[in-house]
């Protein structure tokens, strides 16, 4: 009842990449939120800047003032930041990265095994012909 011993709970591995996939997953989701609170503020900012201060009133590069064009910038790059965190890493996530290197790692193998079969046909091991050693005897007996 009042022992000192404390039950722990083991995590398997399997179960602490999961984990892990889930936290990098939730910061990635929580970082694009605060990029969309702070473009949207940002926006506003501008928007107060450049209206009520007159702040580069003239300065109007295609007869569009700089501020939309600050934003457009702005939501284009906010843009890239949401299909990376929705798309690209939902395709491109840890099994993903596993299936790659196990598919490398496969290739390498049968590389490998093709070199030493061509060794193997171009330099093959000298049989062992000597009267004092047996072919199954170990050589340092």
């Amino acid at each position: 009842m009042f022992s000192s011993k404390k039950e722990t709970s083991k995590i398997d591995p399997e179960q602490r990449e999961l984990i892990e996939n889930a936290q990098v997953r939730i910061k990635q989701k929580k970082n694009l939120f605060r990029h969309f609170i702070v473009f949207l503020a940002g926006a506003v900012l501008l928007i107060i800047v450049n209206l009520l201060l007159d702040f580069g009133k003239d300065f109007r590069p295609l007869n569009v003032d700089w501020f939309v064009w600050a934003i457009l910038i702005w939501f284009f790059i906010f843009l890239i930041h949401l299909l990376n965190v929705v798309l690209f890493s939902s395709f491109m996530n840890k099994k993903w990265e596993h299936d790659q290197l196990e598919k490398l790692v496969d290739k390498q193998k049968r590389k490998i095994a093709q070199l030493q079969t061509e060794v193997d046909k171009q330099q093959p091991l000298p049989e062992n012909k000597s009267p004092f050693i047996k072919p199954d005897q170990p050589l340092n007996s």
